[in-house]
C-alpha cells in the first residue's frame, strides 16, 4: 500500500506539537493510530516503523514527546549524547504536561475525517506513554512495546503512578516485552501483570519474546532483531484489526 505523509502542527494549550501524519494514499476512512516515539524523538528508524504500520491500514499519527522544550523539533542521534538530551528532556516534563499533550493530539486525530475509531501504541519510554493514552475512554485498543518504568511510575520529573490507574483503561492492551530486557526484567514484568490482573484485566495479552533485547525493534545498533520486529509488527495489526472489524 502507498502511503502520503506529512508533518504537522498539532495544537496545544502549551503550544504546537510537531506531528508526523502516515496514511494510505487515495483517501478513504481508517482507524487512527497514536504512535509515541521512544526518547529520541522523530527519528528515521521510528518513523520506517510507522510507515509499515500505516501500510497495513491505518493513519499513524507521530507526535513530538517533548515538543515545548530544549529539543522540540529534534530528532536525537542513537548515541550518548543524544541519549543523555532525551533522558534530560524526560526528566523536565512532568507527568501532567505529557497527558494534556495527549489529549490534544488525541482531540485533534478524532476530528479528523479520514479517523475511524483511536488506537496507541509506543515503544520504550512511549510504550509507558501508550499505556496512559489508554486511560482516555475513546481508545479502543493499545500495543505498549517493552515500556519502561510502569512497574515504578518512573516516566518524568514526577512519579506518573500508571499501573495504580489501570482500572481506568477500558480497552483491550497487548503489551510486548524482550526476554532480555534490563529495564524491564522478570520481577517488573511480573509487577505489571498483578497489578493489571488486580484492576480487573485479567484478558490482557502479553507477549515475551525470548532473547529480545529492549529496543529490539529499533532498525539501528546491535540489539535490533528483525524478525522479532516483524512478529511484533504482525502481532500490533492482527491486535488493532479485530478491533476495527
Amino acid at each position: 500500500m502507498k502511503l502520503v505523509e506529512d508533518v504537522v502542527s498539532v495544537p496545544s494549550a502549551a503550544g504546537g506539537i510537531r506531528t508526523a501524519v502516515i496514511a494510505p494514499v487515495g483517501g478513504g476512512r481508517w482507524p487512527g493510530v497514536l504512535l509515541y516515539t521512544d526518547i529520541f524523538q522523530l527519528t528515521e528508524s521510528t518513523l520506517r516503523t510507522a510507515r509499515r504500520l500505516a501500510a497495513s491500514g491505518f493513519v499513524v499519527v507521530v507526535p513530538e514527546i517533548y515538543p515545548h522544550g530544549a529539543v522540540a523539533g529534534v530528532a536525537l542521534e542513537f548515541d550518548d549524547a543524544g541519549k543523555k538530551a532525551g533522558l534530560d528532556a524526560a526528566a523536565a516534563t512532568t507527568t501532567a504536561a505529557f497527558d494534556a499533550d495527549r489529549v490534544a493530539v488525541l482531540d485533534w486525530m478524532a476530528a479528523r475525517d479520514d479517523v475511524t475509531a483511536l488506537y496507541a501504541t509506543g515503544f520504550c519510554l512511549g510504550g509507558h506513554l501508550a499505556f496512559r493514552a489508554a486511560f482516555d475512554q475513546r481508545v479502543e485498543a493499545t500495543v505498549c512495546f517493552y515500556p519502561t518504568g510502569l512497574q515504578n511510575g518512573s516516566l518524568g520529573a514526577d512519579d506518573a503512578g500508571s499501573l495504580a490507574r489501570a482500572g481506568d483503561i477500558a480497552g483491550r492492551l497487548l503489551i510486548v516485552f524482550g526476554s532480555n530486557d534490563p529495564h524491564v526484567p522478570a520481577d517488573a514484568r511480573l509487577r505489571i501483570v498483578e497489578a493489571l490482573y488486580a484492576a480487573g484485566h485479567d484478558d490482557v495479552e502479553l507477549h515475551v519474546y525470548r532473547g529480545g533485547e529492549h529496543a529490539f525493534m529499533r532498525d539501528v545498533g546491535p540489539r535490533h532483531d528483525p524478525e522479532l520486529t516483524d512478529l511484533a509488527l504482525a502481532e500490533a495489526v492482527s491486535f488493532f484489526a479485530a478491533r476495527s472489524a
